[in-house]
Order: C-alpha cells, then structure tokens, then sequence
C-alpha cells in the first residue's frame, strides 16, 4: 500500500528566492523556540514548543529558489505514546514557478495518518504553512506565535481541514467571491449559492457529488455551509463528508484581508482526507484567491434574479 504522508501547498505573489529566503528563516514563522542556523546546508536546528514538542532537524538540501529539505535527527512529543515518532522523517519545501505565481509544496515524508501524532501535527503544519509562512512571505515580517492564538494545536483535537490567505482586496470583495462558486469551483454547480438557506449541488464527473446549505451569512464576514449529502466513488464509506461544515471566516489585518478556511469534520481518519485536502488547498489558495484578486466575485444574473423573488 501506497504511504501516504502529509503535504499542503500555498500560492504567492512573490518570488522563488523571496520564498526560499523566508522557508529558511524558521524563526521568523516556526512558532516556538529554535536554537541552531537554520539557513546553512549541513546545520542542525533544535526546535521547542512548551513541553508538548521537541525536535532535532539537520538542513540536508539547499537549492536556491527550488529546494529546501531537513531530516528529523531526534524528536519528543509528549502527546503520543511513542514520543519519537517524527524521528527519521524528512520536511521538504519544494517551490516552483505556476500560472504566474510562486507554489510552495511541503511535504513531511513519514507523517502518515496510522501514526498518533497525524491529526494534531497536520493540522499545525496547516496554520505554520497556511498562515505564518504565508505571512512572512508576502509582508516580510515576522509572525506570531500562531498557537497561542488558536490554542495550542498539538494539544487540541482536530478540528479538520484548515488554510488561510491573505489577499489586498477589502472584505466586501472576498465574501463577494467566496459567494460566487461558480467562479472559483469547477465542474458543475446546479442552485443559487448566494444567500442564507440556499441548497445546491456540487458534481465532479462520477466521483464526487455533494449538496451544500448555506446555514450562516455574516456579510464581509463569514460564510458557513453544512454538507446535507454525499457521494464518493472512490472511498469505501461514500457519505465521509455528510453532515460536515465548510466555513470561511474573513477578518481585516493591517492593509490585507485574511480569509481563514476551514472543513470542519475533514479529520484524517478519513479515506478521502489526502485527495479532498489537496483540492481544497488549490481551490483556495488557486481559483478563489484569483477571483478575489480579479474582482469578480459577484452573483450570476441567475442568482441575482433567484435572490430578488
């Protein structure tokens, strides 16, 4: 059997080398305490969070704008009952060039959903990556300690699928976008989407069909769907995504607007968590970050028509 282990991917304005450089400015993004270089081939970093983590990392690749990778020498998380199980993974940021933007893919080769650990440490992966790293790439600041602001991730229990992105247009435009599926899903979306208590149905060619509510509406807010159905055809339990919640909360910071995503319910025990993650981390940081940054987030006539009954 194929492992399967965790990787998410944020998408930037900026450039390769302005990506390399922040990867390798752990401090800058990794929150918690670090000791060692971290931005010279051969070092070793030790990283520290409270008494729930800690790790060794030895820096085993460095190719400028393309590449950076860490091996996990030693680690100790005191959550889990084996408390090395990140010792002798390997952490490697892989960056390249797409549809006029910068793709940063992680991938932590070893963290696999059999292990203990999975749930809690992908989803700090997620806030780190979705949210720190982001940051840091595209304000050249750096960011605080993301787990004192949500709640210590390692020690929570997964909330689901998480990632975040930050874009200069204002909160009016993104929950304009953010209403406007059609815009940002691809395939085939039959319903109005644009109002509290509408019902449509989402289809990928025969393998996924889902039915969504609109069940909260906050304007320049927030956004909350509840799934009422479900299909996969490739999973064994076909309705894993049934009665789960889709939410996307939008808040002002500084001169960008944050858009902070979350499945609630996407957990990793699920067989479609890999395949489902990885759609949700391109139609977020992808389509729904370009249709924001174009401006085009605005019911369809039909809706417009739909919502005026």
């Amino acid at each position: 059997m194929k492992k399967r282990s965790f990787t998410t991917t944020i998408s930037v304005d900026q450039t390769p080398n302005e990506a390399f450089a922040a990867i390798n400015d752990v401090r800058g993004w990794w929150s918690g305490e670090i000791e060692g270089a971290t931005d010279k081939l051969g070092a070793e970093f030790t990283y520290r969070y409270e008494d729930a983590h800690r790790s060794t990392q030895k820096v085993t690749e460095l190719i400028p704008g393309k590449r950076v990778a860490w091996h996990v020498s030693d680690s100790r998380l005191s959550f889990v009952k084996d408390k090395s199980e990140w010792t002798g993974t390997d952490i490697a940021f892989d960056i390249s060039t797409k549809d006029g933007k910068t793709e940063i893919r992680l991938t932590h080769s070893g963290l696999e959903p059999e292990m203990e650990c999975y749930g809690s440490c992908s989803n700090a992966w997620g806030m780190l990556i979705n949210r720190n790293l982001c940051k840091l790439i595209t304000t050249g600041k750096s960011q605080p300690d993301v787990f004192a602001q949500e709640g210590t991730a390692m020690n929570n229990p997964d909330p689901g699928f998480t990632a975040a992105i930050s874009v200069d247009q204002s909160p009016e435009e993104a929950f304009a976008a953010i209403n406007d599926v059609r815009g940002w899903w691809s395939e085939n979306i039959e319903g109005s989407t644009a109002s509290l208590g509408d019902e449509w149905t989402y289809r990928y060619k025969d393998a996924h069909r889902c039915t969504m509510k609109v069940t909260e509406m906050v304007p320049n807010r927030k956004v909350v769907w509840l799934v009422v159905d479900n299909y996969f055809n490739f999973t064994e339990d076909k309705t894993e995504w049934k009665n789960t919640k889709v939410v996307f909360e939008i808040s002002r910071h500084g001169n960008k607007t944050e858009i902070r995503f979350t499945h609630e319910g996407l957990v990793p025990a699920y067989e479609c968590f890999d395949v489902c993650s990885n759609a949700w981390g391109s139609y977020v940081n992808g389509s729904l970050r370009s249709l924001i940054a174009a401006g085009k987030g605005r019911p369809n006539p039909k809706e417009r028509k739909e919502n005026q009954k």
